[in-house]
């Protein structure tokens, strides 16, 4: 099993701007993330774009659509900013793909020493391997479905929603 990933920017891959005319570039690549964390299994990275989520947009959303359906491979792993993921999920949810795809990403820049983008990113690859079908988000220990997610900003963790 090839596991694909498509990067799209985030706290994850160090992407944290307020406006685009203060976009900066990706300080870590889910590429040395992936060898800091030792995996033994084959993959693909296929950057879809670069973005703090904020400023993805609709047709972005089309692109990575196209994406996951111009691959063989059935298990997608996207890299995504936390504050839009709910959104990407929820697009990708309703096209009803017949691949498992997970979206992950980080609360904290995986450029930091206490960063939680290795774990969550490690905790993905895993759920990536044993979910059936579907769209799902995991961070942080969690593996939610794209339609029983939302995200508690002011407890900064995703959770079940009804």
């Amino acid at each position: 099993m090839i596991i694909w990933i498509i990067t799209t920017g985030g706290t994850i891959e160090g992407l944290e701007y307020n406006n685009e005319s203060e976009k900066n570039e990706a300080t870590v690549s889910i590429e040395s993330l992936l060898q800091e964390i030792n995996v033994s299994f084959e993959y693909c990275i296929d950057c879809a774009f670069s973005k703090d989520s904020r400023f993805i947009t609709p047709d972005d959303r089309a692109l990575l659509n196209e994406k996951i359906n111009a691959i063989s491979s059935n298990h997608v792993l996207i890299t995504h900013g936390t504050i839009t993921m709910v959104e990407t999920a929820t697009y990708l949810g309703k096209l009803d793909i017949n691949k498992t795809i997970v979206l992950v990403g980080s609360f904290v820049p995986g450029t930091e020493k206490n960063s939680d983008a290795s774990f969550n990113l490690g905790y993905a690859i895993c759920a990536l391997q044993t979910l059936e079908k579907g769209v799902y988000i995991a961070m942080n220990g969690n593996v939610f479905s794209w339609d029983k997610v939302r995200k508690n900003v002011a407890k900064n963790r995703f959770e079940c929603s009804s």
